[in-house]
């Protein structure tokens, strides 16, 4: 995939990206969270925290859990695997999670990845 697809949306420089914390942006018209993990990572997964029903993930908290990289709500703590959504705490539960590009030092969101 290149940016030239019009699925892909720019979002900012990567070099805004603060190390293990979120932003929200609007993609595609949707909330989205983008984080850069310590191994330099790019995630974008759905800003909406389902339990706490709420526009709060950007404002988690990065970690990882076994080898998974996730954001744990600020509300009631509960943990996404950031390249998939899926909820680490409640199997029946997730997040969209987003294709990433990193093109010219700019950040690009693309289209809802497909849940496995």
């Amino acid at each position: 995939m290149t940016r030239a697809d019009r699925t892909w949306e720019k979002v900012c420089p990567v070099d805004e990206l603060e190390t293990e914390r979120g932003v929200a942006a609007l993609v595609h018209g949707q909330a989205v969270a983008i984080f850069r993990t310590h191994d330099g990572q790019i995630y974008a997964v759905g800003n909406h925290d389902p339990f706490a029903k709420a526009s709060v993930l950007a404002r988690g908290i990065v970690g990882t859990r076994e080898g998974i990289p996730f954001v744990a709500s600020p509300m009631h703590k509960h943990a996404f695997d950031l390249r998939t959504g899926r909820c680490l705490d409640d199997e029946h539960t997730s997040v969209p999670a987003f294709d990433v590009l990193v093109e010219d030092g700019i950040v690009h969101v693309g289209a809802r990845r497909e849940v496995a």
